[in-house]
């Protein structure tokens, strides 16, 4: 066997192994990326006017809701069969909740009853 012939048999094998690096950076990219594409959804509700706006929301499972109180008086989002109640909420303060499960979640501000709303938790 010539040395040319073993030389020259060896390129294919050679150029794979170069070629191994890319494919195997090619399938990381893509399992992180894959990772990446599902994000859990977060929605930012606004306290206002003294009313939860909006009033009625429709959202998947997973997804965190957060309300901004941007009034000047404080205000409460608690949900009338108590899975989640926030503490008082002043000018600014924010207060979230992740909705694991689907249902309809009724809430108010406990401090002005009069304020109310609907977080409707449905798989899409």
């Amino acid at each position: 066997m010539s040395y040319a012939f073993a030389r020259n048999a060896t390129r294919p094998l050679r150029a794979w192994a170069a070629l191994m690096p890319v494919f195997g950076a090619a399938l990381a990219m893509a399992a992180i990326g894959a990772a990446a594409a599902t994000p859990a959804a977060t929605v930012d509700l606004n306290i206002s006017k003294f009313a939860f706006v909006p009033k009625e929301v429709t959202i998947a499972p997973g997804t965190t809701i957060v309300w901004i109180n941007r009034d000047e008086t404080p205000h409460t989002v608690t949900s009338n069969n108590k899975s989640f109640a926030s503490k008082g909420l002043d000018t600014g303060d924010k207060f979230e909740h992740t909705f694991a499960s689907e249902g309809d979640f009724n809430y108010t501000c406990t401090i002005h009853p009069f304020m109310t709303a609907v977080v409707h938790v449905r798989k899409q």
